[in-house]
């Protein structure tokens, strides 16, 4: 396993803790995701979970958990050991849609189809475009790989989680406190917490709406399990009921969800 600084906070026990149905008979995930590509992935990301102090570093390990565990949601509210100890259940999303939108800087390739794949389920030919070009990969012409390779599969989600895609920030300055908001910011709701995250991942469909909402409190929920395995506190503005989405404007002229 190459040398990460994670590995100081975050054991491959605790990693098996967080996520220990994700290899469950009744999770799709069949042992896809394991604690040696996540700790490789993140060797490609360095200030990832590596920004501010411990408590820093564990609380957006818990963020980052938090949100794919809900982009790859398995449990139930009466599911063994709790609706939150069941993220990480699925490698890809469970359609027949190509997710292909006219593009003439990311154009489709032939035959290929941009479905969620891997933690955050990356979707759409857009995002794999400019995933693939971050990381130098193939993506837009060969997406299947980020639902075969699982280190692949994490870089694409670390890759989502520290680029800034305007006038979105990036999820790591958020949670890092490194984000500082504008007016915009202000007039709409926008504060720094975990709930920013979701906006930025999900803000046209899970903010600015009324609670509560199954998914964000999904999202929350996971969240705080993670947090208190890692023994850290949660910190303030954990939702974005109150949050326009970024872009809203946007989003009003359109008439229709804006979504990461």
């Amino acid at each position: 396993m190459p040398p990460s600084p994670i590995t100081d906070i975050f054991s491959e026990d605790l990693f098996e803790e967080m996520l220990k149905h994700r290899n469950d008979v009744r999770c799709k995930s069949n042992g896809f995701y394991t604690y040696y590509a996540f700790i490789t992935a993140a060797t490609s990301f360095p200030e990832f979970c590596n920004t501010g102090d411990v408590d820093t570093r564990k609380r957006e390990l818990a963020a980052f958990f938090g949100q794919t565990s809900q982009e790859t949601n398995g449990g139930w509210p009466t599911a063994e050991d709790g609706p939150y100890a069941w993220g990480y259940c699925f490698i890809k999303e469970d359609t027949t849609t190509d997710y292909c939108v006219p593009s003439t800087e990311w154009p489709c390739a032939a035959g290929k189809k941009y479905y969620g794949r891997g933690p955050i389920q990356l979707s759409y030919n857009y995002n794999y475009g400019q995933a693939g070009q971050g990381l130098e990969l193939p993506l837009l012409t060969d997406p299947d790989v980020v639902e075969k390779d699982a280190i692949i599969a994490f870089k694409t989600a670390m890759w989502f989680w520290m680029t800034p895609q305007a006038p979105k920030p990036s999820c790591h300055k958020v949670i890092t406190g490194q984000w500082e908001p504008t007016q915009s910011d202000i007039a709409a709701g926008r504060v720094a917490g975990y709930g920013l995250t979701i906006n930025i991942i999900n803000g046209g469909l899970e903010c600015n709406i009324p609670a509560p909402d199954t998914r964000v409190e999904n999202r929350i929920g996971y969240y705080k399990r993670y947090c208190d395995i890692l023994n850290v506190t949660y910190g303030d503005n954990l939702d974005c009921y109150n949050q326009k989405p970024f872009n809203w404007g946007y989003f009003l002229s359109r008439g229709g969800a804006f979504s990461a």
